[in-house]
């Protein structure tokens, strides 16, 4: 496939009303935002996005204000995974539907599949679509690895041409990158590591924290791209401090929190999570000013 996931792309939030709807208005204006910041791409119904908590037909709601919104000016890749293997590819035969450029699946989560289940469950989803599919390993949230053998089989299924590494070990995102070739993207997922993936030869970042400071991540792969090594890793730097965050309110409300105080509402979490303390938000506020994303 001629495809290649590249570039910085936002794992989008997904704005939520008071009343637990999917607030569309403030869903176009983050996607006009982010593409206005210079982004390379969107990725709504991610981990950021709070898949695990949505129906299905709010996933497709999501999906489908995210693509008519971004008409065709970056791709939208959209994230389908599910504990099944017939719930996922349910999920990705919709995004393909709705017009998205490619998916990304998580493995299953609860369930610790062998890596014979495992790969069965991607070469099912991947023969299942035309679109391209993308690995997603996030085992601090699943308690699923996917190792470097794993990934050298993988990406030679039709179809299958990347991942997303969020484990925060970049040991094992360099074995990806070494171990497969350079039609394989191998995108960051955890935002202090993307200059570190970018040197080992990665192909960019799905990131969190480009919701709120996209120009900031941008630059950390714009920068890198043209050889000014310094600026990139100065970018870098400057990032740190709102990934860092994170750990100020219970995953994803710090980067709603962070919208919303930036001028964007993407009102609080899925319940049981809710908003941030208010001794939380004035450090969120610290760093936001400090990065000059507010006044």
């Amino acid at each position: 496939m001629v495809f290649q996931p590249k570039g910085i792309i936002p794992a989008m939030v997904t704005p939520i009303t008071a009343d637990g709807k999917i607030n569309e208005a403030s869903l176009r204006k983050l996607t006009n935002y982010l593409i206005e910041g210079g982004v390379h791409g969107l990725f709504p119904i991610g981990s950021q996005g709070e898949f695990y908590a949505l129906t299905f037909e709010e996933k497709k709601k999501v999906i489908e204000v995210v693509v008519d919104e971004a008409r065709g000016r970056v791709p939208v890749y959209a994230g389908t995974g599910a504990i099944t293997t017939r719930e996922a590819i349910r999920l990705t035969q919709m995004a393909e539907s709705a017009g998205v450029s490619a998916v990304s699946v998580i493995t299953p989560f609860f369930i610790r599949p062998s890596d014979e289940e495992l790969l069965q469950f991607y070469t099912d989803i991947a023969k299942s679509t035309k679109l391209p599919v993308l690995l997603y390993n996030n085992p601090p949230r699943t308690g699923v690895t996917i190792t470097a053998n794993f990934v050298v089989r993988a990406s030679k299924v039709e179809n299958i041409v990347g991942i997303k590494d969020s484990s925060g070990d970049l040991s094992l995102t360099a074995e990806y990158i070494r171990r497969t070739g350079e039609g394989f993207s191998v995108l960051a997922g955890r935002d202090t590591l993307i200059y570190g993936t970018l040197c080992y030869g990665g192909k960019g970042a799905i990131a969190a924290t480009a919701n709120v400071a996209p120009k900031v991540v941008v630059e950390i792969y714009e920068a890198f791209m043209a050889g000014d090594w310094k600026r990139s890793l100065d970018a870098q730097y400057r990032l740190a401090p709102l990934r860092l965050a994170f750990d100020l309110g219970t995953f994803p409300v710090v980067i709603k929190e962070a919208l919303t105080l930036i001028g964007i509402d993407a009102g609080v979490g899925v319940a049981p999570v809710g908003g941030m303390k208010p001794e939380a938000k004035e450090e969120l506020k610290n760093i936001l000013k400090n990065m000059g994303l507010m006044k």
